[in-house]
């Protein structure tokens, strides 16, 4: 019943404030444009910036191939044949054949394992992604808001995962699993990966919760819940969001990093990360089978650096 009161008495300011502000409109003649707002503001930014439009196109084009390879070729990552295929070298002129990249050291067509090879890839990055957006988020606003002994608690535990080394902590623990899937990866990345979301969540959080709107909300009796959810999380989330955009293409480029190490994913996933594991077997008979895998995991990475980038310059005020 007290949010209920509380959400009615806001929509009673909300409606008070509409219609003075519409008498004074009224009065002092015709309305000027109305002013758009930070999204709509940042998408209009966004249409104009070529570095989005490029690697908005790449990412598009990776997120299908990853979600629909058999629209890019019929073979299958998996057949091979060592008597026929072993290491026979790219068919540059036939675009898109399965012979077209070449076979690798098992007699298996390169191209069709670059191509399903996205889906493990971008998976684990998406995945990561979202998984320490929700618990740097959570941690972030529970610190930020809350304040005192909480917030100095959680600011040291946060303060303990960001001293452990990225690398060095999951190759410690995916050494523990013996079985090591996507999910399992995942959530190992997600484990280590989450802090510095926290730190940026919980800064704007404590630069929100300050802000006129906030204060009337606890004014008229709203809800903690309702409070965070409403009016300061989507006020708070700009930098979330360019952070994790960001961030991403560093998590498929730690991937394809461990299972090049031996403790990432591993056979009979199809990914790229494996394929370059494999290759450096080659380097010097077929170095092709490893660099083709390398400049696909460059170029996905890549793409996604210069849409964070393309996204924060145009959320980020100061950079306009």
């Amino acid at each position: 019943m007290p949010e209920k009161t509380a959400e009615k008495a806001e929509k009673t300011v909300a409606n008070d404030l509409a219609q003075g502000t519409a008498a004074v409109a009224a009065e002092s003649g015709p309305t000027p444009a109305k002013a758009r707002s930070l999204w709509s503001d940042a998408w209009h930014d966004l249409r104009r910036n070529p570095l989005f439009l490029v690697s908005a196109v790449l990412i598009l084009l990776l997120v299908v191939m990853a979600a629909a390879p058999g629209l890019f070729t019929s073979a299958s990552p998996r057949d091979a044949d060592l008597a026929k295929h072993y290491l026979q070298h790219p068919n540059w002129g036939n675009f898109f054949a399965p012979d077209w990249l070449g076979y690798d050291g098992q007699g298996r067509s390169i191209y069709a394992r670059i191509v399903y090879g996205a889906r493990a890839s971008i998976l684990v990055g998406v995945g990561v992604t979202v998984l320490v957006a929700v618990l740097g988020t959570a941690v972030g606003m529970t610190a930020g808001y809350f304040g005192g002994w909480l917030d100095s608690m959680l600011s040291r535990v946060t303060d303990v995962f960001m001293a452990i080394p990225y690398l060095l902590g999951a190759l410690v623990v995916l050494t523990t699993f013996e079985v090591r899937t996507v999910w399992v990866v995942m959530l190992a990345m997600a484990f280590l990966g989450w802090t510095t979301i926290a730190r940026v969540a919980r800064g704007s959080v404590i630069t929100v919760k300050q802000a006129d709107y906030v204060v009337a909300a606890k004014a008229l009796g709203a809800s903690t819940t309702r409070i965070m959810l409403k009016h300061i999380l989507p006020n708070a989330l700009a930098p979330i969001i360019v952070v994790a955009t960001i961030a991403l293409g560093g998590y498929i480029a730690a991937e394809a990093t461990l299972s090049f190490l031996g403790v990432g994913l591993a056979e009979p996933t199809v990914s790229w990360g494996v394929d370059v594991s494999a290759g450096r077997e080659q380097l010097r008979n077929a170095p092709y089978v490893l660099i083709i895998p390398s400049v696909m995991v460059s170029i996905t990475v890549l793409s996604f650096l210069m849409f964070g980038d393309a996204v924060r310059n145009a959320l980020d005020p100061k950079l306009r």
